[in-house]
């Protein structure tokens, strides 16, 4: 297979909703429900095939795995649904801000290099 192969794109893709229930439920050593639970409560949002089946990508796997660490520990469902959440909401919070300190320290080192 070449790197030209849509399909290679599809496996390196994160967001590509490659698994189906059962596999991903299996993968994550949970049920079904489990899964569906966080569906309700609205941690991720499967796409569905065009029968209706609910299908999972590698990244809402990842996000599922947390909750489920946290429900291991005897948090509830809707508490560790959000937890991953404002988890996830502060993740993406300093990478945006890292990106502005960088962009800042750019910007001034390049300022001071002017010649009078």
């Amino acid at each position: 297979m070449t790197s030209d192969n849509p399909l290679n794109d599809r496996l390196d893709d994160d967001d590509y909703p490659a698994y189906t229930m059962g596999r991903a439920a299996e993968m994550l050593g949970t049920t079904p429900a489990f899964l569906r639970a966080i569906g309700e409560a609205r941690l991720i949002t499967p796409l569905r095939s065009e029968g209706g089946h609910r299908r999972y990508s590698r990244y809402q796997l990842r996000i599922a795995a947390r909750a489920r660490e946290l429900v291991d520990k005897g948090t509830p469902i809707e508490a560790a649904c959000r937890i991953v959440i404002l988890e996830d909401q502060l993740e993406e919070a300093q990478r945006i801000n890292a990106e502005y300190r960088r962009a800042a320290s750019q910007s001034a080192s390049g300022s001071g290099s002017g010649s009078a």
